[in-house]
């Protein structure tokens, strides 16, 4: 559904996407690293000798909370690898809804932005609308 954007003064420039690459790529660093120290963490909670049933407890919870964030940054890594898939092969800044520009304030906000600003707002209002109780 997507189409090349039609205004070439709305298009990337190719120090701007470098630039937004960079900020991705950082983002994507980050997130490993964040991983990985989850990661060492939970494996060494409950490493401290004999344990009451409490400590025990509170040794699981927090490991189902570290769990539950690395499903997260699971999830924000895919979608920054998305990104710099869409970079690699020129649909960044696409919408994937309407085709048109991604704008260059929504893009430095929200680098991982797949949709314009009026697309996500009708999809979040449908989405919203959707899940409501009946």
């Amino acid at each position: 559904m997507a189409k090349a954007a039609s205004d070439p003064k709305k298009e990337l420039d190719k120090r701007t996407l470098q630039r937004l690459k960079k900020v991705l790529l950082k983002e994507r660093e980050e997130i490993i690293g964040e991983v990985k120290q989850n990661f060492e963490s939970s494996k060494e909670m409950g490493q401290d000798g004999i344990q009451d049933i409490g400590d025990e407890a509170a040794n699981i919870y927090n490991k189902q909370i570290l769990l539950s964030l690395n499903e997260n940054e699971r999830l924000h890594l895919q979608e920054v690898d998305e990104a710099l898939d869409r970079i690699g092969n020129g649909n960044y800044g696409i919408c994937e809804e309407c085709g048109g520009s991604i704008g260059l304030k929504r893009l430095e906000v929200r680098p991982v932005a797949q949709y314009c600003v009026p697309c996500k707002t009708k999809l979040v209002k449908i989405k919203s609308f959707t899940l409501k109780p009946k």
